[in-house]
């Protein structure tokens, strides 16, 4: 899970299947991610499945789609007009999904810049 706040973020790993079922743009307690987001509270912004298709917030569900795409979410390619087929996976957080894209929207009694790890010197080499 990558957690952003401010031009900050922070990287968690958790095995927790309470978030299945989840929408994207929906809300969840911070709590629910990890102890340390006790208070918060976390918007889902996006998310990845085990293949690396990206999860769309228009399609309903947990299943894969092959829709046609322009330029934004699981599209790279930048020329003007272009639209392609690409796999998605809906909106929904699934079993497969294993990234889960968060921002703050409402920060706990812990500061978010004490969450975060400490940087070490060899890092800032």
């Amino acid at each position: 899970m990558n957690i952003s706040h401010n031009g900050k973020a922070a990287k968690v790993e958790a095995d927790n299947e309470e978030l299945i079922g989840t929408m994207i743009g929906a809300t969840i307690e911070g709590k629910q991610v990890s102890p340390d987001f006790e208070g918060y509270e976390l918007m889902v912004t996006g998310t990845s499945d085990k293949a690396g298709f990206p999860g769309i917030s228009t399609i309903k569900g947990q299943s894969l789609k092959r829709i046609i795409l322009k330029r934004g979410i699981g599209m790279r390619d930048n020329k003007e007009g272009l639209r392609l087929r690409k796999t998605v996976r809906g909106n929904e957080i699934s079993a497969d999904t294993v990234q889960i894209n968060l921002k703050v929207v409402k920060e706990g009694a812990k500061k978010f810049a004490d969450i975060l790890p400490a940087k070490t010197e060899e890092a800032k080499k």
